[in-house]
């Protein structure tokens, strides 16, 4: 598999430790009014590789969540952070603490990243965070109507993939039907942020085992283009990440972060319940 990871530029992106916001009633597809956690902040207890279902919470967001307060700032470290990238603590008593980005968190505008739990308990809220933004124009040779986004090159080198003559099979936790795809989707963009599958047909979801997600599983979103934004095309396949919980609002639900998007099948999945992240970072060396 040869790409053009030499060429690809890695730069800093910076932003902190971002307080929850809210704490308001949030109204279930059910009509039932709730108070949960959710976004922002440090999470202690869900961490990539947990069950992204069953949660007393509403878009929980593993790890530590991140955001510049500057605007423009901001909007460079959401489209430039991609998964698998390091990121290092740069202030406060977690001042070194090495970790991971997990995936970018669109409407709240976050970036997620993963830290050991020693780690955790050291850091604050406004805590500093330099990413070491690296991905985005990353290229497959031989397949330039596949779009590549949001992915460290280094974790795309060790993620389950066979290159075939035709086409690529890569390993996933799951398949994704197209109308179960909802909030986020007509986005201008792909290459930041995500999407949701919608998750108030239980049945539905537990039918297609959507229901055993885990923060941080490859999934396959069939009839999905995120090529040049989000939207149906038939034939066409994305794969995302699983970047955050279930939700209880109506057209929410697990949140996916694109990393790969052809407008035809040439991308093909292969059933794996391993295929998470968390099993590929670890056999990088950094």
């Amino acid at each position: 598999m040869k790409t053009n990871k030499q060429r690809v530029v890695k730069q800093s992106v910076q932003g902190k430790v971002h307080h929850p916001l809210g704490g308001g009633y949030r109204i279930s597809h059910e009509g039932e009014p709730r108070i949960l956690p959710a976004t922002g902040g440090i999470t202690y207890n869900v961490k990539i590789g947990d069950p992204a279902f069953g949660w007393e919470g509403d878009h929980v967001e593993p790890g530590v969540s991140a955001r510049n307060e500057d605007k423009n700032e901001n909007a460079a470290f959401t489209t430039l952070s991609c998964i698998g990238n390091e990121a290092k603590v740069i202030s406060g008593d977690g001042k070194g603490a090495i970790g991971y980005v997990t995936g970018v968190h669109g409407g709240i505008e976050h970036v997620m990243i993963h830290f050991e739990q020693e780690d955790l308990e050291k850091m604050a809220v406004d805590d500093k965070i330099l990413v070491k933004a690296y991905g985005q124009g990353l290229r497959l040779e031989g397949f330039d109507a596949i779009k590549i986004m949001s992915v460290d090159p280094d974790l795309f080198d060790v993620l389950p993939i066979t290159v075939k003559e035709d086409h690529i099979v890569i390993d996933v936790a799951c398949e994704v039907p197209a109308y179960l795809m909802g909030s986020g989707i007509g986005a201008a963009s792909a290459y930041t942020g995500d999407y949701d599958i919608m998750t108030a047909d239980i049945d539905m979801i537990k039918s297609l085992g959507i229901d055993q997600l885990k923060f941080g599983d490859l999934v396959l979103l069939k009839d999905c283009d995120n090529t040049f934004g989000r939207g149906y095309l038939k034939g066409a396949v994305s794969i995302g990440v699983v970047i955050h919980s279930d939700c209880i609002k109506m057209g929410h639900g697990p949140g996916i972060t694109t990393i790969m998007s052809a407008k035809t099948n040439i991308i093909k999945g292969h059933i794996n319940s391993e295929a998470n992240i968390s099993n590929y970072i670890s056999r990088l060396e950094r």
